[in-house]
């Protein structure tokens, strides 16, 4: 078989940072000698990295209103992307997976009709926006996968639980970092100033699209607490909602006079926008109520930007408490609330902990490892 794989993937840079983790995919594959080539829409950014194939037959895919339009914009995306490369003699087809749908059963199909081998990433093992996804077509999603990778032994878990598929089908490899991808002109003041932090603050940031899963509310919730011990505290939440309308958390922000204690951007924060925040933030907070892997959390490792995030199994998997990261009970705004106050109570543990993940993220997260991961997972077929 000869070492090449086609990154099939629709969603690209639409809402998320998502390319990133594909721009990194492809220069660990291709740094390990394997030959890579992208599919997906014309919102992603061709990354010019020497020795990718970069195409956009997906189109604008996102463009329309209509979901018919924009289904029909998917299907025939997946055709020619598929067939083309196929075509081209490429055999390994790699999917990453945030919902099982028909649209995922359909690319797979195609590849099998073609004789291809189908790899999928599952980033979510359960759609957070519908856990009720046909199980019919999740079980023959798995099916129709020759290897499926999760990032870590939490969602493996959950997909053998999920499903009736052999371990040995099952590689865990991680998330990689951002590193590769982090460019900025500017330090902390500079970014403050662009956004109007004050400067004098102890920022918490609270980033991504905002879901229900997220916790937001419990953040919010510490923070009246927070608030009254350290009044330099400042928290900026910058992110769209997601099926969420955030005038429920604006109730709490009103009720509890915490306006005054943030900075409220709720809106899709842009590429080249994104630096500013992680480098104004003096901790990035993960109050999730679920989750199976955090880019948020890489991208601040990746920024050398302390974590504390709650002690779901998958952070657990990622960070040490007190060692390269921070963890609190998952849903108690008190024991989030006490964990600020003891964070910024001491400086030096604050800041050697940033280190810590930083280098966690350089050393164990690196592309060029994960890289050669996958291409050992892709020889077994």
């Amino acid at each position: 078989m000869k070492k090449r794989v086609a990154i099939i993937d629709p969603l690209g840079a639409h809402g998320s940072s998502h390319h990133y983790y594909l721009y990194g995919q492809s220069i660990g594959l291709l740094n390990n000698k394997f030959e890579v080539r992208i599919y997906t829409n014309k919102e992603t950014e061709n990354p010019n990295i020497p020795g990718l194939g970069f195409y956009t037959f997906f189109g604008v895919l996102f463009s329309s209103k209509r979901k018919i339009f924009s289904g029909i914009k998917y299907l025939l995306g997946s055709l020619y992307s598929i067939l083309h490369a196929r075509i081209n003699g490429y055999l390994i087809f790699h999917f990453h997976v945030f919902h099982s749908d028909f649209f995922v059963l359909y690319n797979m199909i195609l590849v099998k009709i073609l004789f291809g081998r189908n790899i999928i990433t599952i980033h979510d093992v359960y759609s957070f926006k519908n856990k009720n996804d046909n199980i019919h077509i999740v079980e023959w999603i798995y099916k129709l996968a020759n290897i499926v990778i999760t990032h870590n032994d939490f969602s493996k878990k959950e997909v053998m639980n999920l499903t009736d598929i052999k371990e040995s089908k099952i590689k865990v490899i991680p998330h990689g970092n951002y590193n590769l991808f982090l460019e900025s002109r500017y330090n902390k003041t500079e970014s403050r100033k662009l956004l109007n932090i004050p400067e004098n603050k102890k920022v918490l940031l609270f980033f991504g699209m905002i879901k229900k899963v997220k916790g937001l509310e419990i953040l919010l919730k510490a923070l009246i607490k927070v608030k009254d011990y350290n009044q330099d505290i400042f928290l900026v939440i910058a992110g769209k909602s997601w099926n969420n309308d955030f005038v429920n958390y604006q109730r709490i922000i009103d009720k509890n006079n915490l306006q005054d204690y943030c900075l409220i951007h709720n809106n899709f924060i842009p590429d080249k926008k994104l630096p500013y925040y992680y480098l104004s933030s003096d901790l990035v907070v993960l109050p999730y109520r679920e989750i199976y892997q955090s880019g948020v959390l890489m991208m601040a490792l990746s920024f050398e930007k302390a974590v504390l995030a709650s002690n779901l199994q998958p952070n657990k998997e990622m960070i040490k408490d007190n060692h390269d990261g921070f963890l609190f009970e998952t849903g108690d705004a008190d024991s989030l609330a006490d964990k600020i106050i003891t964070i910024f109570s001491d400086k030096d543990k604050l800041d050697t902990v940033s280190k810590n993940g930083a280098i966690l993220a350089k050393e164990k997260y690196n592309w060029n490892d994960i890289g050669s991961q996958l291409i050992q997972a892709y020889q077994i077929l």
